[in-house]
């Protein structure tokens, strides 16, 4: 039996988290933690209360919008806003927290990573909006791309 390295563990949960996204273009997940210890996780979704896209279908697919453009017409959060946002519903301070993201995240998401004092981003996956990178790379955000083995051989 082979025991994962911190990395690798929480990757492996944002992977698992990503399970339960309604997005119909890309499931996505994240987890927040600090000192190894996990504070908050997220998927891409619907909020509370509004139908999901697996429902509904994808509004974006419907209107022909590319990934990485127009992230305000969606009716999904994304899972680094949706983990940002779970731990402030429950008064989880995640200042100097890092974040483990299945996908690089947006140029919104970025802004609220920032904003929220987090301090470094794993992730695995590329994202085509190169104003999340600048945002990131300006506000001296680390960000360090993993390898997943499991999931770039699914590929």
């Amino acid at each position: 039996m082979s025991r994962p390295g911190w990395d690798e563990y929480f990757i492996e949960l944002a992977y698992f988290v990503a399970r339960r996204s309604t997005c119909t273009r890309r499931q996505v997940g994240a987890v927040i933690v600090k000192d190894k210890h996990i504070l908050a996780t997220g998927y891409n979704g619907a909020p509370k209360g509004i139908a999901h896209c697996l429902d509904t279908g994808c509004l974006r697919d419907k209107l022909g919008i590319p990934s990485g453009t127009r992230h305000e017409i969606c009716m999904a959060s994304h899972a680094e806003q949706n983990a940002i946002i779970q731990a402030a519903y429950h008064g989880i301070a995640i200042k100097d927290a890092v974040i483990y993201c299945t996908t690089h995240p947006c140029s919104i998401c970025a802004k609220m990573i920032i904003n929220a004092g987090i301090k470094k981003i794993y992730y695995v996956e590329g994202y085509p909006d190169e104003l999340g990178k600048k945002l990131l790379d300006e506000a001296g955000i680390e960000r360090v791309k993993l390898t997943n083995p499991e999931r770039v051989n699914e590929k």
